[in-house]
């Protein structure tokens, strides 16, 4: 049961107050390259990814380029990022596939996007919705966090939550809103001692009181 729903139009107003851009802040320069970056955003923030982008993508700037470079070489890119031993296999092999299936040219439906290697429903709607204009909700750890501390959500798993979500917020806010989450979880909904007095939406929200 969604508690909160019925202040779900307020919350909105005060997000778009709070975060009025919604713009991913990893660098892209074509879809292909979003897709990778995301990849290597799981568990690592914006920041260092677009640290090692350039040189992965100067390296290899297509799909067939990067499909053909060793996992060492990859993973010697981005082991920044961490994880990277994973990472590397599922860029390498999500290029193959795009390569292989679709001529190097990112697809643009989450049936679609999902079936890549280390493709999973939130990185499909980060591409969908940033590249393409799709909407789609984002969950990450910030977007689960914080729908459940809004009793927007009361699921753990991330594809609930998601339907839950997808329920309440009109579908036009859907990208949008889930951006202004995670700009939440970062600045001040953090997951360990959350700046809950200087928040605006602190007389919307129960976990103050919990």
């Amino acid at each position: 049961m969604i508690k909160n729903k019925k202040n779900i139009e307020d919350i909105l107003v005060i997000l778009k107050s709070l975060f009025p851009e919604t713009k991913t802040a990893l660098r892209y320069s074509n879809p292909f390259e979003l897709l990778i970056a995301t990849i290597l955003s799981a568990q690592c923030t914006d920041k260092q990814v677009n640290a090692v982008t350039p040189k992965l993508f100067n390296l290899f700037p297509t799909p067939l380029k990067l499909s053909k470079a060793t996992i060492l070489e990859i993973e010697e890119l981005i082991r920044p990022t961490g994880f990277f031993h994973n990472k590397a296999k599922n860029i390498k092999n999500c290029s193959l596939y795009l390569v292989e299936n679709y001529n190097g040219i990112v697809p643009n439906t989450l049936e679609e996007l999902i079936k890549f290697p280390g493709v999973g429903r939130k990185t499909a709607n980060v591409i969908l919705g940033t590249v393409f204009g799709i909407p789609g909700i984002v969950v990450d750890t910030h977007v689960i966090r914080i729908s459940n501390r809004l009793k927007l959500s009361e699921n753990k798993d991330p594809t609930k939550i998601e339907f839950d979500l997808m329920n309440i917020i009109p579908r036009e806010e859907w990208s949008s809103f889930s951006l202004r989450l995670i700009f939440l979880g970062r600045t001040l909904c953090k997951a360990q001692r959350p700046l809950c007095s200087k928040c605006n939406l602190y007389n919307l929200c129960e976990y103050p009181k919990e």
